[in-house]
This record gives C-alpha cells, structure tokens and sequence, in this order.
C-alpha cells in the first residue's frame, strides 16, 4: 500500500539543538540525571576521561584534574562544536585549589573554542547568584577528599559550618536517595544557608525539592550546579521544578 504523504509534508530537518560538550570522568554514571536539568533547546554530547585503574582515592582526583587529561577529552568534541563546556567532575575541579579550578577551566575553553564551566567552579558561581556565604557540606568521599573541598570553599571566600562524608571509595552511583538525604540532614546546621553535596556521580535530582522544603534552605548539588552554570552560558534556562536555585521563590 503506498504511502499518502505529499511532498509538502516532509519535515526540513531535524529540530535545532544548542549543542554542550560535556567532559566526563571515566567512571561517570549519571549521564541520564545531567540530562533532566537539560531542556529541549540543547542537547548534551559526552567525552570521558582516559581510564584510571584506582579507588576514588586523592591520587585519583589529583590524576583526574590533570590539565593535559581534560584538553585531550575536550578535543574529542570539538567538531561538533559545542557553545559551552562543563567539566563535570567536582574532585577533579577542586583537588587543586582555585587556581587548579580555574586552570581546568581555562583548558576547556582553549581546547574547545567556547567557554569551559567546571563542577566546582559551577557550585561557587550558583552560591554567589545566591548570595549565600554559609555552607554546610555533604559529600560521598573519604575525610582527605572532603577536606580538599572545605579548603577550596574557604579559598573562596565560603564559610563552612559542618561536614559529613559517606567515605566510600567507589560506586557512588548506587548510593540510595535515603542514603543521601540522611548524610545531608546530618550535614546541616542553623548556621548553614544553604547545603551543598559535591560528586557529579552522586545521585541528587529528585532529592533537592523535597529536601530544601523540609530543610527551608538551597540545596546546590555539584550536577545541578554545572548544568545550571552551562545552560545559562548558553542562554537557556535548567529544568528542576521546585529548586531554589532554578526557580527562586517558585516552583
């Protein structure tokens, strides 16, 4: 049986998407969460680091915020030409400092031709669009790990009023959302305006409405950051309905 469409009703091509590069550690997991912050205007394209045979270790980090690992990654995308970078690695922007942080940055954009936002750098830029000071930190790695976080908040500018870790060394990932939200809970403090829970590969999406509701302060979690962070780069809005830092004093 033939087909009864005209010429007249073939589409002329495929919707249009802004495309963002997005550099990976080997061991990301959570491709599918960064993409729920993503609207339809944009479209994500992924390059991972080279592959590290170590537990989430400070050797690890150190290794993944190596300035020649990200530009090779980078370079990976840059036929197709994407209008923004995210490094979308927390440890890895942050193990090194602010200069580290900045550093990683600037090889995203150099390598890529288009500006480059890390995790770190993303969740500093969300606290100061807040203009929140005070943090309270929840992490999944080990106490070496986290302290290189604290350090880099304070670096900032960032006061931190309580810390709590998971101190797992792998599968982050597979961490339950009651698992985190307990760990986040603890974190917390009256003295804290707002929480923030680092690691790319920690799963968070579906925890920071209910979270900043029970709470009555942000959560600024390192995958919702960088997709905020780039999206804005590129002009279009982040989708998380009832997040404080997507949609201040709505939902």
């Amino acid at each position: 049986m033939g087909s009864t469409m005209g010429r007249g009703d073939i589409p002329t091509g495929p919707p249009r998407r802004v495309p963002i590069g997005v550099v990976a550690p080997h061991d990301m997991a959570l491709d599918a969460e960064l993409w729920r912050w993503v609207p339809d205007e944009a479209a994500l394209f992924f390059a991972r680091t080279s592959y590290l045979p170590l537990a989430v270790s400070l050797e690890m980090v150190e290794l993944l915020g190596d300035i020649t690992g990200i530009r090779s990654a980078t370079e990976q995308l840059k036929a197709i030409e994407p209008v923004a970078y995210a490094f979308a690695c927390t440890s890895g922007s942050f193990v090194h400092g602010r200069a580290g942080e900045r550093a990683a940055a600037a090889a995203l954009s150099e390598a890529g031709g288009a500006p480059g936002i890390t995790a770190s750098g993303a969740i500093l830029a969300a606290l100061g669009h807040l203009r929140i000071r005070r943090v309270a930190v929840a992490t999944p790695y080990d106490a070496t790990i986290t302290a290189r976080l604290e350090s880099f908040l304070v670096e900032a500018g960032v006061a931190v009023t309580g810390i709590r870790q998971l101190d797992l060394d792998s599968r982050m990932w597979t961490v339950p959302y009651a698992r985190t939200a307990d760990l986040i809970r603890e974190a917390n403090s009256d003295a804290a305006e707002a929480i923030v829970v680092s690691c790319t590969n920690l799963p968070t999406y579906d925890l920071i409405t209910p979270l900043e509701h029970e709470l009555g302060k942000p959560i600024i979690s390192a995958n919702q950051a960088t997709m905020w962070a780039v999206l804005t780069q590129c002009g279009l809005a982040a989708v998380g309905p009832g997040q404080h830092l997507i949609n201040p004093g709505g939902t």
